[in-house]
C-alpha cells in the first residue's frame, strides 16, 4: 500500500458517495423511505446502516476496534419514517470522519495493523474492505432510486445509449494519467 493509492480509494470513496448523494437529491422523503416488500429496506435504512458502519470503522481508526461497542447495527435497518435533513447530516458526519482517516494517513501509519471485530487488518485491507462494502450498498441505493423515479430519472453516469458518444469523446482526446472519477468529481 501506497499513499498514491490512497489518494486513488479516496477517489473511489468520493465518487461512491456523489452517485448516492445525486440520487437522494432526487428523491422526497417519503420516496427515500419506500420499501418495494417488508423484507426489503429502504434507501434511508440503507444510508442509516453505511452511515452506522463509516462512523463505526474510522472513528480512532488506529487506536480502537472498527467495531464499536456504541453501534446498534440492528437498529440501522430498523422500520420507520426517517427525516431526509436528518438522514444526510448524520451521512455527512460518516464520511466526514472517513476522509478525515484518509487525509491523516502517513508513511509512519500506513503499514499499521487495525482491528475490525478482533481481527487484524492492515490499512489497506481495512480500505479495501470498506470500498467493496459501501459500494455494494450504494449500488442498491441508485436501483432503488431508479425503480422510484422510473422514467423521471436522471442519470448519473454514462446515459443510456450514449456509450459510443462517450468513448469517442474519450479516445479523441490525449492519453492522460488521471483517475476516471476525475470526470464526475469534477461537475
Amino acid at each position: 500500500m501506497t499513499l498514491q493509492e490512497i489518494k486513488g480509494i479516496r477517489k473511489q470513496f468520493e465518487y461512491y458517495q456523489m452517485l448516492a448523494d445525486k440520487t437522494v437529491g432526487l428523491l422526497s422523503q417519503e420516496e427515500l423511505n419506500w420499501k418495494y416488500n417488508i423484507e426489503s429496506n429502504s434507501i434511508a435504512m440503507i444510508m442509516r446502516h453505511i452511515t452506522g458502519n463509516l462512523l463505526s470503522r474510522f472513528t480512532n481508526f488506529f487506536s480502537e476496534d472498527g467495531e464499536k461497542t456504541w453501534r446498534d447495527r440492528d437498529n440501522e435497518f430498523a422500520d420507520g419514517i426517517y427525516d431526509k435533513n436528518e438522514i444526510i447530516t448524520n451521512w455527512t458526519k460518516g464520511w466526514t470522519v472517513l476522509f478525515e482517516v484518509l487525509e491523516g494517513i502517513t508513511e509512519e501509519n500506513i503499514h499499521a495493523v487495525v482491528k475490525i471485530r478482533n481481527q487484524d487488518h492492515t490499512v489497506g485491507e481495512a480500505l479495501y474492505r470498506q470500498l467493496a462494502h459501501y459500494p455494494y450498498h450504494i449500488g442498491q441505493i441508485v436501483f432503488l432510486g431508479k425503480l422510484i423515479k422510473n422514467t423521471e430519472w436522471e442519470s448519473l453516469s454514462i446515459p443510456r445509449n450514449k456509450s459510443q458518444a462517450y468513448n469517442t469523446e474519450k479516445f479523441n482526446q490525449a492519453n492522460t494519467d488521471t483517475h476516471f472519477t476525475d470526470d464526475y468529481l469534477t461537475k
